[in-house]
């Protein structure tokens, strides 16, 4: 495999309306909006699409629309993390169906905890069934489901795997798997408050959720450590903690979508019973939009 996941990749809330139907333009302003603020790719149907409440009909037309509106200004990344393997190869096949896809995100299961070996069994028999590029995604916090070091090691030998979304907020774990993967398994940080010291580790990017309403100070984080301005991009770094913090005060994710209102991106609804973000928070959402957007 010569795709090597790098930058940032913004994890895109899927527009829904009231009734939880997608809201094509809505998805359509969303992809404009955090290309036009310089991502370096796009990722669909992850946990921030909430790919847990669409219909197989809703997931392939996220899929089919966001490839072709993207009309290949970015790669495409799409979620394929259903809860058993079974249902990840049926999606897996969807995307590739539909084409147009740089390479799959699937997270370790969730409800049910399987071994680190069912694991390493779930992610081969996935990777054995596409030929598309695999991210391993471990989210332990969401999940309850870790993703060791042994078995990410174990995995990174399958042609086709070439990374993983490390969501865990561990940093000494991020560190072994930089130490311990192959140099072209790409290490990929999930917790939007650690981008800039992953990277100083030698993480290729992140796939961050707070993209979706501050894409361009992310992706001026990244591109001002690849430039070797350290010092800038540890300041853009610290600019978003604040936004990043509220995003646990509302059902995820609820803030994702209030903060592209005051952003100027509808976004629409979640779906119940994801509700809206209670009073208290709203101004100090829109203060951190504002900060995050206006720097």
């Amino acid at each position: 495999m010569t795709f090597k996941p790098q930058g940032i990749i913004p994890a895109l809330v899927t527009p829904l309306d009231q009734d939880g139907e997608l809201l094509e333009q809505g998805l359509r302003d969303v992809l404009d909006y955090t290309i036009n603020n310089g991502v370096h790719g796009v990722f669909v149907l992850g946990s921030s699409g909430e790919i847990y409440g669409l219909t197989d009909a809703q997931k392939r037309r996220v899929v089919e629309l966001t490839v072709e509106h993207v009309n290949g200004r970015v790669p495409v990344y799409a979620g394929a993390s259903e809860i058993t393997t079974r249902d990840c190869i049926k999606t897996a096949k969807m995307v590739a169906e539909v084409g147009g896809v740089s390479a799959l995100s699937v997270l370790t299961p969730y409800f049910m905890t399987p071994t680190q070996s069912e694991l390493a069994d779930h992610y081969r028999a996935i990777a054995s069934e596409t030929d598309l590029p695999i991210l391993l995604y471990s989210n332990p916090g969401r999940t309850q489901v870790p993703l060791a070091l042994s078995t990410v090691v174990e995995l990174a030998e399958v042609p086709n795997i070439v990374g993983v979304k490390d969501s865990a907020g561990n940093m000494t774990l991020t560190a072994d798997y930089l130490r311990e993967v192959p140099e072209d398994f790409a290490v990929i940080m999930g917790r939007d408050t650690l981008i800039f010291p992953a990277l100083a580790m030698g993480a290729t990017g992140a796939i961050a959720s707070t993209a979706n309403i501050a894409p361009r100070l992310l992706s001026d984080l990244y591109n001002s450590f690849v430039a070797g301005d350290h010092t800038r991009s540890l300041e853009l770094q610290k600019k978003i903690s604040p936004l990043r913090n509220l995003l646990d005060k509302a059902t995820f994710p609820v803030v994702l979508k209030e903060g592209l209102r005051y952003a100027g991106v509808e976004a629409g609804y979640c779906f119940a019973p994801a509700k809206e973000l209670a009073s208290q928070f709203r101004e100090p959402l829109r203060k951190a939009v504002e900060a995050v957007t206006q720097f």
